[in-house]
């Protein structure tokens, strides 16, 4: 029997076998979130094995899956699609999450990450939170869509990297545009606690390398400190950071209501006394939706080249600064009128509007013309951390929400 299969008739789970305080109806999907959990998929390591299980999974219950590697072939993004009961397989709503999940070097865990375990009414281990939970949860339903009669297709799209700048997701998204495949909407399930998140910040992270001349430190003026013009570029994004928090753009609905950016790592030189040749370091900021954020990097781009270089270039003629992006993700601002805002309203019976400072996937979708929203089940406040949990009535939340979803996309209750 195929996994799919056996997760619709059981809801037992090897999570924790010696544990007596779980409680009495585990959610149905355990086995499928725990097996997920499993797999070590930080995002150093490929992921083809978790994806080529979910593909085999799927193709042992009729469900054909389409995969986009990266150049090496070691990590891919999955698509598959439930038709709709006549065949039809555009249109319909996508559910989305990523595979990665973020490292735990240096984290205190009281238990092995990769090693799912319950704890009292919480399921600990990396990526139940973020976001393993979801898709689990998601899988365990393929025999209810199956049986349900589809006026809609059901989509899934399973990503690669997305912790280290959404480079999986693009793939997958161009993959569908070149096959004319166009759903009407997704749900990204990052962990919301299940209440919908209408909008969210793009990210923006870039590299910069600035290169002077080494020349011992009794002979400054022979050399040129390529710290020392590090450290004024930096200081110049830390005066626009400082520009956005004092003047906006605001949007009130954000925890950090405006536009932010910050250098996270520097690494430069390599003797007290010896004037540094090179400098690099790293940048981001996270801009409101509304704000473009072409024109943020261009006041960066422009103070390097046209204040900094041109006095660079006059201590030394092989002065030089680089700056290569390193990751980007649009934001995501969701339409209210939205079919897909419209219909998670519904099926969550909330109409609070809810933005946040992190990134997702749903920007990308958005972008390429597929309206998003962002629900799922857990709480960000223990996403990346150690003993990372999902608690596990979040997870029949989840379920719950899921049933609903599936009925709505049903011919009987598009009859009515």
């Amino acid at each position: 029997m195929s996994h799919v299969a056996e997760t619709a008739q059981s809801s037992q789970t090897p999570a924790s076998e010696s544990n007596s305080s779980s409680p009495a109806s585990l959610p149905a999907s355990l086995p499928w979130v725990t097996r997920l959990v499993s797999m070590d998929t930080v995002s150093r390591n490929p992921n083809l094995g978790l994806i080529e299980t979910v593909r085999d999974e799927l193709r042992a219950v009729g469900i054909e899956a389409t995969l986009t590697h990266d150049e090496s072939g070691k990590w891919a993004n999955l698509f598959a699609t439930i038709p709709a009961h006549d065949g039809e397989t555009n249109g319909g709503v996508v559910l989305s999450g990523h595979t990665d999940v973020v490292p735990v070097d240096g984290q205190q865990w009281d238990s092995d990450p990769f090693k799912p375990e319950i704890r009292g009414d919480k399921l600990y281990g990396r990526g139940t939170c973020d976001m393993k939970g979801f898709i689990g949860a998601a899988l365990a339903l393929v025999p209810e869509m199956q049986r349900t009669r589809l006026a809609r297709p059901i989509h899934f799209a399973l990503s690669f990297d997305e912790e280290v700048g959404c480079a999986g997701a693009p793939l997958l998204i161009a993959d569908l545009m070149k096959r004319g495949v166009k759903p009407d909407g997704c749900i990204v399930g990052e962990p919301t606690s299940m209440r919908p998140i209408v909008a969210h910040k793009g990210i923006n992270a870039y590299q910069c390398c600035v290169r002077g001349q080494a020349a011992h430190s009794s002979l400054t003026p022979k050399g040129l400190n390529a710290i020392e013009y590090a450290a004024r570029l930096i200081c110049y994004i830390r005066d626009m950071a400082d520009q956005f928090r004092a003047q906006g753009p605001f949007d009130e609905l954000y925890d950090v209501p405006f536009t932010t950016a910050q250098t996270s790592t520097i690494i430069g030189g390599n003797a007290i006394n010896t004037v540094p040749a090179e400098c690099k370091f790293q940048f981001e900021f996270r801009n409101l939706p509304t704000l473009d954020p072409e024109p943020i990097f261009e006041r960066i781009d422009q103070y390097a080249r046209e204040t900094l270089l041109p006095k660079m270039l006059r201590e030394h003629p092989s002065a030089a600064i680089e700056i290569t992006k390193i990751a980007a993700a649009p934001g995501l601002d969701s339409s209210e009128q939205a079919a897909i805002t419209q219909l998670v309203r519904a099926l969550t019976a909330d109409q609070d509007k809810r933005k946040v400072a992190y990134g997702t996937e749903a920007g990308l979708f958005s972008l390429a013309g597929i309206p998003s929203i962002v629900c799922g089940p857990g709480d960000i406040q223990q996403a990346h951390k150690a003993n990372e949990f999902v608690a596990l009535d979040q997870l029949v939340a989840c379920e719950r929400f899921l049933q609903k979803f599936i009925h709505s996309m049903s011919v009987e209750a598009h009859a009515h």
